[in-house]
């Protein structure tokens, strides 16, 4: 096997930064014009590895290493290029970059498996309030019709999005992947979280992957002149809502011993004038953990919460489900190769959780799945500050170079 090389990782991580850079961070949205750029560009860039590239009618990225037997299902691994708004160059980018360059480290292999590099599709809900849509809709996890009509203010919907990038949502069945499609499926992707980072080990290796559920609470009161009405007669949305901030963040508290937390991320108010109170809010809501029952208990907390304030504030609240996943458990036999595999390699590692959500949580519908952590700079992601060291990404890299070739002999 060829050694990694330092220098090609970071060009490649730092080309791909330059798309959708400002001085606020990157923001690199799924099926944007930058997103399309920065694939073409990163294609450009690796036309030496001579893979077969195609792409489905979702716009999900497939780069294959055609092994000695074509008959049998791959090896794949990967991640996503798409990032939130005002995100850092790390999130996904290191799983593809990692991929493809293990590609390379395995070049002098025989190998009687393909290996396939999958850039999945909006992986963020910066986008369209939903996350993983690439990965969802190839593994059967969910349904075009889920997403078709997603989007935000001003933007078009998803349907629409994956027109423009020269997809077509109504040929879905085209893209679907039945189980047994891979053999197995691997990413790399920094922690996000800054356990790896304090206990001082290279390597994170991943058994459960945390499972959002996102729901939006539509608030609606009344809205009226902020000068001429006063306090005791009005039906404030915004205050109501702010009461439930707080009671989302009550209730992953008191779960916080399971893992549970509990995040608003984005608040809507209408009509967000300074002379008028607030007649109607909208919260995103979202909870995750690794503990299906205490999800469940912060949820009930929350939805008390959301009876309660309706009731003392006369406002009406209405909760729109946007997804509830399930908590999703790893391959124990692949997690137990990658610990031989770090042992071998003189590497440290540790074995954890995962508390955000990854493409990898759904290719367990297809075929074993595992997940490898590296660690990110104070835990920092999703922010301009997101950083990782190049030697912890290839130690990464290594590890998962040897898994993959492990699995495609």
């Amino acid at each position: 096997m060829l050694p990694v090389n330092k220098n090609r990782v970071e060009e490649l991580i730092g080309g791909l930064a330059k798309f959708g850079k400002t001085e606020a961070g990157i923001t690199r949205l799924a099926y944007t014009s930058t997103d399309k750029a920065a694939q073409m560009w990163l294609l450009k860039q690796i036309e030496y590895l001579n893979l077969e590239v195609r792409e489905d009618v979702l716009g999900n990225l497939f780069l294959r290493r055609p092994g000695l037997d074509p008959n049998i299902p791959p090896v794949a691994c990967g991640s996503h290029l798409d990032t939130v708004i005002h995100g850092g160059a790390y999130d996904g980018m290191c799983g593809v970059v990692g991929a493809l360059e293990a590609l390379h480290m395995l070049a002098d292999e025989t190998l009687r498996r393909s290996i396939e590099v999958i850039v999945f599709r909006a992986e963020e809900s910066s986008r369209f309030g939903f996350a993983t849509i690439g990965s969802k809709l190839i593994t059967g996890k969910a349904k075009p019709e889920k997403f078709a009509n997603a989007c935000r203010k001003d933007d078009i919907t998803f349907k629409e999005a994956v027109k423009e990038w020269g997809g077509n949502l109504d040929a879905y069945e085209k893209a679907l992947l039945k189980p047994g499609a891979y053999k197995c499926f691997a990413e790399m992707h920094i922690e996000q979280g800054k356990v790896l980072e304090e206990t001082g080990n290279q390597i994170g290796i991943v058994h459960n992957i945390a499972a959002p559920t996102r729901f939006k609470l539509h608030i609606t009161g009344m809205a009226d002149h902020s000068g001429a009405t006063p306090m005791g007669f009005r039906k404030d949305a915004l205050v109501s809502a702010a009461k439930l901030v707080l009671a989302v963040e009550t209730a992953a508290i008191n779960e916080k011993d399971n893992g549970t937390v509990g995040t608003v991320g984005i608040v809507e108010v209408d009509p967000g004038s300074i002379n008028v109170v607030p007649g109607k809010v909208t919260l995103w809501v979202d909870v995750r953990g690794v503990n299906t029952e205490s999800i469940q208990r912060t949820l009930k907390e929350i939805r008390q919460a959301v009876q309660g304030t309706a009731r003392t504030d006369g406002v009406e609240i209405k909760e729109e489900m946007l997804t509830s996943d399930t908590p999703v458990a790893l391959d124990e036999k692949l997690a137990a190769q990658s610990e031989a595999i770090c042992t071998e390699q003189k590497k440290s590692f540790l074995h954890m959780n995962s508390g955000a959500g990854h493409d990898a949580m759904h290719m367990p519908a297809i075929c074993p799945t595992t997940m490898l952590f590296i660690p990110c700079k104070g835990g920092i992601s999703h922010n301009p500050e997101e950083f990782a060291k190049t030697e912890d990404i290839c130690a990464g890299i290594e590890v998962l170079a040897d898994i993959l070739k492990r699995e495609a002999q």
